[in-house]
Parts: C-alpha cells; sequence; structure tokens
C-alpha cells in the first residue's frame, strides 16, 4: 500500500516542484489527512498493543508534513495565508487540545475511547475531503485537480485499515474505516 502511495505523492511533488506552482491543488485534504493521521498516532502510542497503528500512522504524518510544506513553499500568496490558517487551528490547535485534555482530564480507557471516537469522526472528514476539488471539476469542466489515484490510495486505505480492524476487534478502526 505505501509503495502505490508513494508513487501518487511522488508525480504531484514532481508536478508542484516543476511548475514552482500548487496549480489549482486543493490542501484541505492534506490537512485533514495530516490530522487523522497525528490523531491515530496518538491512539496507538495510548493504546496497548496499536504499535502498528502509531507506526504507520508517523509515517503518514511525515509524508503529509512534507507535502504540506511544498505546498506552502509554492502557493500564492492568499491561498499560502489560508492554508496555513488551517494548519495552525487544526493540525496544531486542535491536536493539541485533544491531547491535553487526554492528559491532564482523563484516565484509563477513557484517553483511548475519546481519542478513537475523535479519529473515527476525523476519518469521515479524511474520507471526503477529496471532494474540495469538486468545485474547481466543476468550474474548469476538468478532473485534472481531483486526481483519481488520491481517491483510489483513500478507498484501499480504508479497505486495508477495515481488514486490520476486523483483526484487532477495534471498533473505532472498523467503523471509520467503512466509510468510503
Amino acid at each position: 500500500m505505501i509503495n502505490p502511495c508513494s508513487e501518487y505523492f511522488r508525480g504531484v511533488f514532481r508536478r508542484i516542484l516543476k511548475h514552482r506552482s500548487t496549480e489549482e491543488f486543493e490542501s484541505l485534504p492534506y490537512i485533514c489527512t495530516l490530522l487523522n493521521s497525528s490523531l491515530w498516532t496518538y491512539y496507538g502510542i495510548i493504546k496497548t498493543g496499536e504499535f502498528l497503528v502509531a507506526t504507520i500512522n508517523g509515517f503518514g504524518v511525515v509524508v503529509e508534513i512534507v507535502f504540506l510544506t511544498l505546498f506552502l513553499v509554492f502557493a500564492p500568496p492568499r491561498i499560502r495565508a489560508k492554508t496555513a490558517m488551517l494548519i495552525g487551528i487544526l493540525d496544531v490547535g486542535f491536536l493539541a487540545a485533544a491531547m491535553l485534555v487526554c492528559q491532564l482530564l482523563l484516565q484509563g480507557d477513557m484517553k483511548t475511547d475519546i481519542i478513537g471516537f475523535l479519529g473515527a469522526g476525523l476519518n469521515v472528514v479524511m474520507y471526503g475531503s477529496p471532494l474540495a476539488a469538486m468545485k474547481t471539476v466543476v468550474r474548469t469542466r476538468s478532473v485534472e485537480y481531483m486526481p483519481f489515484l488520491l481517491s483510489l490510495f483513500v478507498f484501499l486505505n480504508g479497505g486495508v485499515w477495515t481488514c486490520y480492524a476486523v483483526l484487532k476487534k477495534d471498533w473505532f478502526l472498523g467503523v471509520c474505516t467503512t466509510t468510503p
């Protein structure tokens, strides 16, 4: 699963670097994926026996940070400001608030329940976030900026996580990954 995803991201990175522009690409899917991967990394860390969840999502965090850094470097000023604001609110503020609440106010299984619930809800947002490009698709009458491979890999990712959730009997992972 990582190889096809890496191929997709390399293509997007290459295009942005080659054109030195983000063109009409939307940052929202990557911002949502960074938040989602960050929450699931934290979930994997605080839940006993979920090391695989933490490491796989930790890799996702690194990939998304690299992509969003490239996006910020090559985006026009107005888009850069909007993207930076969303990253600050969602990927820094929301994540920090969730982690602080869990560490300071919650005990035992309640921590994993709350983070699992948040992660499950955010998975729905992440799986739907490629639709943010729909406005551009309708306006330009081209699916060029709503990449098929991104949608495909998000769908395949959900399938793989669903299988894992069934094997581990983790309903947070199972409920949220059946949404694509």
